[in-house]
């Protein structure tokens, strides 16, 4: 009977570190995605007139129909 509890025993710390391993690779792939956010200058950029006028999605003329 001995060796079943210590099998279960090993069973849960096996458990427990794949767990632990997941949380940090978790943890380590939200730091990166939030330095790479932090280099692009935080996702959120929008184009100005002017760029979108240079692309050719915007008219050029002052914007009155």
């Amino acid at each position: 009977m001995g060796r079943s509890s210590k099998m279960s025993a090993i069973k849960r710390q096996r458990e427990r570190k794949k767990t632990e391993k997941a949380s940090i690779k978790r943890d380590r792939k939200q730091q990166r995605r939030e330095e790479a956010r932090e280099r692009t200058g935080g996702g959120d950029a929008v184009a100005s007139r002017e760029e979108l006028e240079a692309y050719g999605v915007v008219d050029s003329d002052d914007g009155n129909s």
